[in-house]
């Protein structure tokens, strides 16, 4: 099964780090936030993966070329012209496939882009900007069951900042941590996928998450996976340093795999 990825955006709100390139290459604990994604789904068996590229795309291409050589133990010889030896590598079980789908495309554009690469009837589609520890073949079987023509990973949505309830008076009569969840559910990406969905998608100004998805609700067709997990956006420089420090701590829920 195909996993779709979504590389190409521009990363306007952590525009500290996207500024000299794309937003899934980010780090956490040194790896791009991509990597992070990749490996949660290989957890699951999922290793054939498309990635939408778009803006410094280049840079997505120059890691996935050299990322066998940064996994090696190499000699290179220059004095016989530079040859290189390989003495030691350990490469992913991944099937990687860059698709250029536009500097300026929208999220729907950008699907409806890689649909002749689909072969499947079913595949996966995520952003490259999260992680999460949510069980991905669940939610494939969850889709399955509901015949939808998109499974949604739903999670909840926490505050940014601590709320305050206020009597008539301006009083202040409670304020709740902004760790407490309250009753939102939002879509959290780690999507499944029908190959249907391509026909509610026209071109490249389609906003995925709006009018087409719309639609989709609209005619009964989209489901929701609800995960009440770790998941973590990376929309901002306060959310990279926020995984940073899980990462470091050496306890990222996220983190589904043993290290090699």
């Amino acid at each position: 099964m195909k996993v779709v990825i979504l590389a190409g955006g521009l990363g306007t709100r952590i525009s500290e780090e996207s500024e000299l390139r794309p937003k899934p290459m980010v780090t956490i604990g040194g790896k791009p936030i991509l990597w992070h994604i990749m490996k949660t789904y290989s957890s699951f068996g999922h290793n054939d993966f498309i990635i939408c590229l778009g803006y410094k795309g280049d840079i997505i291409r120059e890691y996935f070329n050299n990322l066998m050589l940064y996994s090696s133990d190499v000699t290179i010889d220059y004095t016989k012209g530079g040859k290189m030896d390989t003495h030691k590598h350990w490469s992913e079980p991944w099937r990687v496939s860059l698709i250029e789908t536009g500097r300026d495309t929208m999220t729907g554009g950008r699907v409806k882009r890689i649909e002749k690469f689909i072969e499947d009837d079913t595949f996966l589609l995520t952003y490259g900007d999260g992680v999460s520890d949510v069980n991905i073949n669940a939610s494939i079987e969850l889709h399955k069951k509901s015949r939808a023509a998109l499974t949604v990973t739903a999670v909840r949505l926490k505050p940014r900042f601590g709320a305050l309830d206020i009597d008539g008076g301006g009083i202040v009569t409670r304020f709740k941590e902004k760790d407490i969840m309250d009753e939102s559910w939002i879509n959290g990406g780690f999507m499944v996928a029908d190959k249907s969905v391509f026909s509610y998608l026209n071109g490249d100004n389609d906003i995925f998450e709006g009018e087409p998805m719309n639609r989709m609700v609209a005619d009964g067709k989209v489901a929701a996976y609800q995960h009440e997990g770790f998941w973590q956006p990376m929309d901002t420089l306060r959310e990279r340093q926020e995984l940073e420090r899980i990462w470091a701590e050496g306890n990222a829920p996220w983190k589904l795999w043993e290290d090699r």
